[in-house]
């Protein structure tokens, strides 16, 4: 999905797109576009970057991020596994391979590349997306909980984290609000369902235990905006 407006400085806009991780991420100076499916790839023709976690049907579609690429020219980062069944479709100067601990600059905005724990995946990742203005933003994936996510979260002040709630193996409300736990974001991010249900148990576990932290729960296609953590 599109996002019109542009950010104003020490902020973000993003659109949750699917029921699955696709999010549209817009800093004051690019977008980034994460796991791009069930989407028209002409609503994301502005893309600066696309960014693959996996090479699952709900999170990789290779003829949509070559569309994508076509009309865009973007760069592409994904994993080891998604990247090797992009090399026949995107120029191998856009695309870039990456694990865990790699970082890709695309230009001012930092895309860290970190652990994901999702054991039905070949080679996952997780994102750390950096804006130019230091907005840091989680997206998780599919990923279950994990203790290293409590030094990445002290580490990196996150001002919003993605947590996978449902859909995925092992994932529910409850392994989602344990990453809300252990990175203590200033606002998380319920996502990767299609129930209202998830949702809804995620917040109220969230506002029970962690009431300083804002649970944003999305709706499909609207944009919101976060703040530059202080």
């Amino acid at each position: 999905m599109a996002i019109e407006k542009t950010p104003g400085k020490n902020e973000i806009l993003f659109v949750w797109f699917n029921r699955y991780a696709g999010v549209t991420i817009k800093t004051p100076s690019k977008t980034l576009v994460v796991d791009p499916v069930d989407v028209k790839a002409k609503n994301l023709q502005k893309a600066d970057a696309v960014l693959i976690t996996h090479e699952h049907y709900d999170h990789l579609d290779q003829s949509l991020v070559a569309e994508i690429h076509r009309l865009s020219q973007c760069m592409v980062v994904a994993d080891t596994t998604s990247a090797k069944r992009l090399r026949n479709t995107i120029p191998s100067e856009k695309l870039r391979e990456v694990q865990p601990g790699v970082e890709v600059k695309i230009d001012d905005v930092s895309v860290k590349a970190e652990k994901c724990n999702h054991p039905p995946a070949s080679t996952p990742v997780s994102y750390i997306i950096t804006s130019e203005d230091g907005v840091k933003i989680f997206h998780t994936a599919d990923s279950l909980p994990y203790p290293e996510m409590a030094i990445i979260g002290e580490r990196e002040k996150f001002d919003v984290v993605f947590c996978t709630v449902g859909i995925a193996p092992g994932a529910s409300p409850e392994t989602g609000f344990e990453i809300a736990r252990l990175t203590k974001p200033k606002v998380a991010v319920p996502y990767h369902t299609g129930s209202t249900a998830d949702l809804k148990r995620f917040s109220e576990l969230l506002k029970k235990d962690m009431p300083k932290t804002t649970c944003l729960i999305p709706e499909v296609g609207k944009v919101y905006q976060v703040l530059k953590k202080v």
